[in-house]
């Protein structure tokens, strides 16, 4: 029996234990602990990857930031400028400045004969208008230049005294062109919506209305009392919902007053 053991025969008695998976020797075991670390690694990545991607394609289709200063009038320029066809008119009574002048949809009906061109911008105060005086002015060699403009610089907190300054800005740039070309200031009138600004709106008015008067070759269209009452109230009436802008009475009342400056048809 003895030897058949030592032969290789296997032993009737009690069989060992068989480990239930071979050990590794140490070698084999840090291969399989590389293996692991490449397998969390490439886990890793394959999470990542879709948000680095998300991250990517939101950086691409987030909006560009809105451009500021003359900047953001760029794209209004422009539009004015696509409307001549390469052929601006020429000799016009030009009117511009803010949204008041934008909005008048009647301006050629109001004052019949006269060769009227509207050249304005929403939103602009006196001097983005003599900034971009040598695209919507200039070029029509007008025989006239009327401009609305100053309630959006006093509702942008500068005081009476720079718009004052803006307007005479304004003049000397038209001056530069044109030294003889007639230059018509229709004066602030308060808006409901802005009430609170309209003591501020009258001090411009009184400087401009002053300089107007110093000065050879400037006009003054006073439209501050059309929109406020004697007891110094705001009339809504002459306004759209906005509060901000004429109804069609507004401009009726504003063509009025305005009619008498310009040249006769």
């Amino acid at each position: 029996m003895g030897r058949g053991a030592e032969c290789g025969r296997p032993s009737t008695g009690a069989r060992e234990h068989q480990p239930l998976s071979p050990a590794l020797p140490p070698r084999d075991l840090r291969g399989y602990s590389e293996y692991r670390g490449e397998g969390v690694r490439k886990s890793r990545i394959a999470f990542l990857l879709p948000l680095l991607l998300a991250v990517v394609c939101f950086a691409q289709t987030k909006p560009a930031t809105k451009p500021t200063g003359f900047a953001r009038w760029e794209n209004d320029i422009k539009k004015l400028e696509a409307k001549d066809n390469g052929h601006p008119p020429q000799h016009v009574v030009l009117f511009t400045g803010s949204s008041t002048v934008v909005k008048w949809n009647t301006l050629a009906d109001d004052f019949k004969g006269v060769p009227v061109l509207n050249r304005a911008f929403g939103g602009s105060q006196i001097f983005e208008v003599t900034h971009f005086a040598d695209r919507i002015i200039f070029p029509y060699n007008p025989q006239m230049v009327v401009l609305r403009c100053g309630s959006n610089d006093i509702n942008a907190k500068k005081s009476p005294q720079r718009v004052f300054n803006d307007y005479k800005d304004f003049v000397a740039k038209i001056r530069s062109k044109f030294p003889d070309v007639p230059i018509v200031f229709t004066s602030i009138a308060p808006a409901p919506v802005r009430w609170s600004q309209r003591f501020d709106d009258r001090k411009v008015n009184d400087l401009i209305k002053q300089y107007t008067q110093e000065t050879p070759g400037l006009k003054y269209v006073e439209t501050y009392d059309i929109t406020v009452t004697p007891d110094d109230h705001p009339r809504e009436g002459l306004f759209v919902k906005d509060r901000l802008h004429p109804n069609a009475e507004g401009y009726r009342l504003l063509a009025e007053r305005i009619r008498p400056v310009l040249p006769t048809p």
